[in-house]
């Protein structure tokens, strides 16, 4: 049996993510004053936190098989610093396949400052809203991970 402490929990981060997407839906135009209060409440009651990825590659090898696995994802409405650790495995739009998810560990956030094992290479800063992410597998190549 589930604690009430839990479905209050539970509740509060349905309440929290349902209000954080229909806000960022208004800001960006997506939705008018009006429609703000009805995405809310089809988000509260039918939007889903979690859902399930099925991930083949072997870019995570050897944490996830290369012959595949299922991840239990928890959705987020923006990558908060709160709530998103250096370390943690997460899954990403594909920025050359817009189709397609990636699952990666984040390296390294927003501050962090980035130096190459090449000298030739500039070191530079991670800038706000960006961040690091690479494969688990050490026998790809920089490039391909």
């Amino acid at each position: 049996m589930v604690s009430h402490t839990t479905w209050l929990r539970y509740l509060a981060r349905r309440f929290e993510y349902s209000l954080a997407l229909s806000y960022k839906s208004y800001g960006h135009g997506k939705i008018s004053n009006r429609e703000v209060g009805d995405n809310f409440w089809k988000t509260f009651f039918q939007g889903k936190l979690t859902f399930l990825h099925w991930n083949k590659g072997e870019e995570m090898a050897p944490t996830i098989a290369p012959e595949g696995g299922t991840l239990l994802v928890r959705k987020l409405p923006e990558a908060d610093p709160q709530r998103v650790f250096v370390g943690d495995v997460v899954v990403m739009k594909d920025p050359e396949k817009s189709d397609n998810y990636l699952v990666r560990r984040l390296a390294a956030i927003e501050g962090y400052e980035m130096v190459s094992k090449d000298e030739k290479d500039e070191h530079f800063v991670l800038e706000k809203d960006q961040c690091w992410v690479l494969a688990d597998n050490d026998k790809l190549k920089p490039k391909s991970s």
